[in-house]
């Protein structure tokens, strides 16, 4: 049964209740607060996940750069991509290894891995960058931050901690001759820093490493690139560049960088010559030039006898052959060379000869290596690649060759045998005198590896050899000389640059260093007049590993001769005994001899700073005078017990002793009482 109802009749609407009304509101609200809820908690918990897969452990990893936090949280390390920026939606997490696959200017391969994890001491970290675009680059920028920063390379202008000033576009970080380029890099160099913040980095020896750097930002601009570069991609292998580096994180400055060596660097294998630390070298450079012969160089011995010296070993510089890669003696020059050395040695000399990679195209010697193929060559590899150096025009050695090698040590081999000689110093090896295009029997993807080679054939003459070109070289048992210093004050290749030199070689894992000669080399600014500036060098080097006279003591007076026996007695009483000690350790440790004052106080920040000061190990600490007219000087002490050569006690330590009092003829040092 159907009802109809009027087409006029709405039907009316049954009113909701408010109690109803009122619920369903309550409910509608509570529905909206989960679903935010269950929102929230899913972006917070991508997030999490977001942040986790961008931190592992101590390190946190950004879009345009990462920083390093210490074991306390306090950020020690901070670095930024200038090359390019990193996709983060690319970027996974898979056990130690933080990995990128993507940056704004396309695919790369990039992953932060950490290959050291205790909390408690050392944190270590394998950065890497590579791009997949030929001839690109890839900039990553340090920034010094609040620290101290030392390492890096033997400079011109030497200073500890490392002060740089202006701006410099990066540049090759190949060896060179800062003595006559002056805004290159040293001939002792690694790519190694460390910081007072208890960082340090090593950038790794695949890399076609350039170093540049901005003293107002405070910032190095670390770059790999092979365009427009000595660096060359491995054979067979595309330009692609890669920068990769470990950063390791530590305690303090001083168990870092004992970690940083221990891991990455060689140690010497063997000690020089007892008496190369013992007694001084006489070099006859600075006093005749190249004007040296067999008269000047016998008066030049007996002059060292008269005035009571120790014979040790004497060493002939430059231009004691005909031409310039000969191996003998001018006969003109040296009319009897075989009495003359037979008279050496009966007076108790050992002689070195300077020697250096050059065969000049007027030695007999040119004809032959072009013959056997002994030379650097052009690109095309068929000619000799001409280079001009100090003394003239000819031909490099090189010895990635074998066969160059073996001619070469047959030489300085028949020498020592004809006249008894002892050993060489070998020049130049830096990579600043290989020309701008060239070619080696062995391909050179990292041309400070030159110096490398040149290194190693030098080691077979290690007990008193020198050098003065160092790359991966630690485990060469030589001797490594500072380059030339001028006879002047100053920070630049002066008598206040020594201290700061010899630290950083000290820190880049050389532990025999030799100061270079005492006074600097007298080229055109030395007089009579210097002599308060040659005996404070003086003094200076009678702590250092070896001391090397070549501007005698007998061109000034009596007073200074005096001052000279007497420092060089001392450095074989006291000084060369603790060194021979060090020296014994350092083929197990690779601990320098030579210390910065903070290596036994790490944690003092005013030791972080001091570059006038130095340690013989833990126990002798030297505090020169550098500044002329002066007869005393301020000197800090760091915690400790320490007794002074005059005596004296100092308990209360840390002390900064201001105005203390040293003659023309001292040196402030000081000993660690146990």
């Amino acid at each position: 049964m159907y009802t109809f109802l009027p087409e006029n009749i709405t039907p009316v609407k049954q009113k909701v209740p408010k109690e109803q009304k009122a619920l369903i509101g309550a409910f509608l609200v509570g529905l909206l607060l989960v679903i935010c809820a269950v929102v929230s908690w899913c972006y917070y918990s991508f997030s999490l996940r977001k942040a986790d897969r961008l931190k592992t452990e101590l390190l946190f990893l950004k879009k345009d750069g990462f920083i390093i936090h210490n074991q306390q949280g306090k950020v020690v390390f901070r670095m930024a991509f200038q090359s390019g920026i990193l996709d983060l939606d690319s970027c996974a997490k898979y056990g130690e290894i933080l990995s990128c696959t993507r940056s704004d200017k396309g695919p790369l391969k990039f992953f932060v891995q950490t290959v050291l994890k205790d909390k408690d001491t050392v944190m270590c970290y394998r950065v890497r960058w590579e791009e997949f675009v030929a001839d690109t680059s890839i900039l990553h920028t340090m920034y010094w931050d609040n620290a101290y920063w030392y390492g890096g390379s033997e400079m011109r202008t030497q200073h500890w901690p490392i002060k740089l000033s202006g701006y410099k576009e990066p540049r090759p970080f190949v060896t060179g001759d800062v003595y006559s380029f002056r805004d290159g890099f040293g001939g002792i160099l690694e790519s190694y820093w460390l910081s007072s913040n208890a960082t340090a980095i090593k950038i790794n020896a695949s890399v076609p490493f350039h170093l540049g750097w901005n003293s107002t930002e405070k910032v190095f601009f670390f770059e790999a690139r092979y365009k427009d570069s000595p660096y060359k991609p491995p054979p067979g292998k595309q330009p692609f560049p890669e920068l990769s580096y470990r950063v390791c994180v530590g305690l303090d400055v001083t168990s870092i960088h004992k970690y940083m060596v221990r891991r990455y660097f060689n140690k010497p294998t063997r000690i020089p010559s007892e008496s190369a630390f013992k007694y001084p070298i006489w070099s006859t450079w600075a006093l005749f030039k190249t004007d040296i012969n067999q008269e000047k160089l016998l008066n030049f011995t007996e002059s060292i006898k008269k005035y009571h010296f120790n014979y040790s070993h004497i060493e002939i510089d430059d231009m004691y052959s005909k031409y310039y890669g000969d191996f003998d003696f001018d006969p003109v020059k040296f009319p009897d060379a075989p009495a003359m050395f037979k008279k050496l040695k009966e007076d108790g000399f050992k002689v070195t000869l300077w020697i250096h990679p050059f065969i000049n195209y007027n030695s007999s010697n040119f004809g032959i290596g072009i013959e056997r193929g002994l030379f650097v060559k052009e690109p095309s590899g068929r000619l000799p690649a001409m280079v001009q150096w100090w003394n003239g025009i000819g031909a490099i050695l090189d010895f990635t060759n074998p066969s160059t090698k073996e001619w070469f040590q047959g030489n300085l081999r028949q020498l020592r045998t004809k006249y008894g000689i002892s050993s060489f110093k070998f020049d130049a090896g830096e990579t600043s005198y290989l020309p701008a295009q060239f070619s080696t029997y062995q391909p050179l993807s990292d041309p400070n590896m030159f110096s490398r080679r040149y290194t190693e054939m030098a080691d077979q003459f290690y007990d008193l050899a020198e050098l003065r070109v160092g790359y991966q070289s630690q485990n060469i048992s030589c001797f490594f000389r500072i380059i030339d210093r001028d006879s002047e004050w100053g920070y630049e290749l002066g008598l206040k640059s020594l201290i700061p030199t010899v630290l950083t070689i000290s820190m880049l894992g050389y532990p025999f260093i030799l100061p270079d000669m005492i006074g600097g080399n007298a080229y055109t600014n030395f007089t009579k007049d210097m002599k308060e500036l040659y005996i404070r060098w003086l003094e200076l080097s009678a702590f250092m590993p070896s001391m090397q006279f070549s501007i005698p003591p007998w061109v000034f007076d009596k007073e200074v001769i005096e001052i000279a026996q007497k420092f060089t007695k001392l450095h074989e009483s006291l000084v060369a005994p603790l060194l021979l000690e060090l020296a014994g350790e350092v083929t197990d440790t690779g601990d320098p001899v030579i210390r910065p004052i903070w290596w036994i106080s790490p944690n003092d920040e005013a030791a972080h700073k001091i570059d006038s000061q130095f340690l013989i190990g833990d126990t002798l600490m030297v505090a020169p005078v550098l500044e002329p007219g002066k007869q005393e000087r301020d000197v800090y002490l760091p915690a400790g017990k320490w007794r002074s050569y005059k005596g004296e006690l100092f308990q209360r330590t840390p002390i900064l002793l201001t105005d203390y009092p040293v003659d023309l003829d001292e040196v402030a040092y000081f000993t660690w009482v146990s």
